[in-house]
């Protein structure tokens, strides 16, 4: 445990924690950029992926922050709302999805590249930035565990006096794992429903870890922990998200889509492109229609991805 700046010049200090949280934002987009090319999306997209990505992380951390007041004030409202008293990831999480995709949805006409093409992407990008968040978390001994008596167990100085369990290290190991698995799935076996097993797998693990947890996390709902309201949330939704991601690869073939995108100049007035539709000033037609008719040559077998 590293609570204390590592280096201090000054006024100017870094933290473990801090830099952890720096590792993993820059691990994150690393991820989102070179998967996204190995997977040939179109340059100018990914470049708009990783600057919408970037401000959705920044305005994240606002949100994460606010969630938390919230849980506080609700736990204690004499102590009035304060903006001082930590960050809650799944909070973070949610404010980021609403930033990315206003962002997404306000420049979509001008893209060269779908949302579809990043989807499965996406997940292997928040798991390595959130593990190494955890490990920053276990630097700074907050998001500790319970007393234990077992193996496992940690004193973190200021924190606690007794062994407690290292939930983030354990969440940490988790989360390493599943971005092991959704890259294997996505790189390997072109998985189109990563986005699933992210909710899914995490949420599940999120809520059980929550009973082994013993730091203060405020209050939301009655009987469980915020964290756990929303992990419940996350599971049930990955139900929704896969009959949503079904539909919408019904009638789209991503290696058609990739190659109408993947070269931002080919495409100009006077240009078409086989046999998709191109509109009189150059952009293309977006394909993400269901109708499997005026794709039919382009359709995958989703059962076997």
């Amino acid at each position: 445990m590293l609570p204390d700046p590592i280096i201090e010049i000054g006024i100017f200090k870094v933290y473990m924690y801090g830099l952890m949280i720096s590792v993993g934002v820059a691990a994150a987009l690393i991820v989102l950029y070179y998967y996204g090319s190995k997977k040939r999306v179109s340059p100018s997209f990914l470049d708009f992926f990783f600057y919408n990505t970037l401000a959705a992380i920044m305005l994240g951390f606002g949100s994460a922050a606010l969630f938390q007041a919230f849980y506080d004030y609700i736990e204690n409202p004499s102590a009035g709302f304060k903006l001082d008293g930590g960050i809650t990831f799944i909070g973070g999480l949610i404010g980021g999805v609403i930033v990315f995709l206003s962002g997404y949805f306000i420049f979509r006409p001008k893209l060269k590249g779908r949302l579809i093409q990043m989807i499965s992407i996406a997940p292997c990008a928040i798991l390595v930035g959130h593990a190494f968040g955890r490990v920053g978390c276990f630097f700074a001994g907050c998001c500790h565990g319970k007393v234990t008596d077992g193996p496992f167990g940690i004193i973190f100085p200021g924190r606690t006096l007794v062994p407690v369990h290292p939930t983030q290290l354990y969440e940490a190991l988790f989360l390493f794992i599943l971005f092991g698995i959704c890259t294997y799935l996505v790189m390997k076996k072109d998985f189109r429903y990563n986005l699933c097993v992210y909710l899914a797998a995490y949420g599940c693990f999120r809520f059980f870890l929550e009973f082994l947890r013993g730091d203060s996390r405020g209050e939301f709902i009655t009987g469980i922990s915020p964290s756990q309201f929303w992990s419940i949330i996350m599971v049930l939704s990955s139900v929704g998200v896969y009959f949503l991601l079904r539909h919408a690869f019904s009638g789209v073939s991503l290696d058609a889509l990739t190659e109408m995108y993947a070269q931002d100049n080919v495409v100009d007035a006077d240009d078409t492109v086989g046999k998709d539709a191109e509109c009189d000033d150059g952009e293309i037609i977006e394909i993400f229609s269901s109708d499997n008719d005026t794709t039919e040559d382009n359709v995958d077998d989703d059962d076997n991805k």
